[in-house]
């Protein structure tokens, strides 16, 4: 990610990064066996990201609001550490309202990566608004930044990488790993 004067100044307010699920952290596809139970795939460089925002030290909250509900899902929230998470929720503007409300944050200060038209409500009044490469027109027009990245490809890890960067956060989160 090219950090441009403007960007740079909007990622270095973040104190909550929030995201969909199904089209960012996944590519959108979903299994559904015959039992009903489904299963997603999961970019584990994503995966990784939300590790390095917790052993950053950075006081960043980790949102997922998801219009679909799903016990994997809801698992996976449980055993990544995501601090605050909403499933079958249609309207997710009130949802990032309550949120940003609990931990005292503005608009400016929170991140949002979102895929599909139920996402632009949200990406129109956080600080950051963000989608993947292969989200529809009318999302793309909304987003500060469209990624070069395609839903489930590590649109999470780049926008976690550019907010730890630009709060100075990025070498106590790799610290053990690169040094």
């Amino acid at each position: 990610m090219k950090l441009s004067g403007k960007l740079l100044s909007k990622l270095n307010k973040i104190k909550l990064i929030a995201m969909d699920v199904d089209g960012v952290l996944t590519n959108g596809e979903i299994i559904i066996f015959d039992s009903g139970a489904e299963t997603k795939i999961w970019n584990v460089k994503d995966r990784l990201g939300f590790h390095l925002v917790q052993r950053s030290g950075a006081d960043i909250k980790l949102a997922w609001i998801t219009g679909r509900a799903s016990k994997q899902v809801a698992d996976r929230a449980r055993e990544i550490g995501i601090d605050e998470f909403y499933q079958g929720c249609m309207r997710k503007r009130p949802a990032m309202e309550m949120i940003l409300k609990k931990y005292s944050l503005k608009p400016e200060q929170a991140v949002f990566i979102g895929d599909d038209l139920i996402d632009i409500p949200v990406l129109k009044m956080v600080g950051l608004g963000v989608c993947p490469k292969d989200a529809p027109e009318e999302v793309k027009k909304e987003a500060d930044y469209i990624s070069p990245h395609a839903g489930g490809k590590g649109v999470l890890r780049e926008i976690v990488e550019a907010v730890l960067k630009a709060r100075g956060f990025w070498k106590a989160a790799v610290k053990g790993y690169i040094d």
